[in-house]
């Protein structure tokens, strides 16, 4: 059995809650990991296939527009719970807002400053998000989860608050 990637552990994830297509997963990692875990429409279409091939997945109904869902197998159950298992190493935060502060410095004052103004609006939204997930967490592990998106954003903006103008 070939070792998982963190993007196709959490496909398989999803996939347990029954069968969907790529768009489908794409939405639902965006609902479901909004915070502390990003998963990208190409990432998706380029795991979807790999994971079949190793027969992770296997092809569901063929849909609108030649939608393709996938299920999972036996065998990618197996490798979830494998994944689930091992340990999970060092976090990777790529945040590109992060990145753009780095380099800010070569903004003018008024781009940095709508820069700022913009990233912190997407954070106090995401943060009202994420306080409604974490209020609707029926299980501690999915609420622990949701907490930390909470502490999360709201860490950002503390940040973004603090840069001067």
């Amino acid at each position: 059995m070939t070792e998982l990637n963190s993007t196709s552990a959490a496909l398989l994830g999803l996939l347990h809650e029954g069968p969907k297509t790529g768009g489908q997963l794409v939405a639902a990692a965006a609902e479901r990991f909004n915070g502390f875990f990003s998963v990208t429409r190409s990432q998706v279409y380029r795991e979807l296939p790999a994971l079949a091939e190793q027969g992770l997945l296997r092809l569901g109904k063929q849909g609108p527009r030649s939608s393709q869902q996938y299920a999972i197998t036996a065998a990618g159950k197996r490798a979830f719970k494998a994944w689930l298992n091992t340990e999970p190493g060092p976090d990777n935060v790529r945040s590109p807002l992060i990145l753009r502060l780095v380099y800010s410095g070569s903004l003018t004052p008024r781009q940095r400053a709508n820069l700022v103004q913009s990233a912190r609006e997407q954070y106090v939204e995401q943060l009202d998000e994420a306080r409604a997930r974490a209020k609707a967490a029926d299980n501690p592990y999915e609420k622990a989860a949701a907490d930390f998106t909470v502490a999360y954003n709201r860490a950002v903006i503390k940040m973004l608050d603090a840069i001067p103008e």
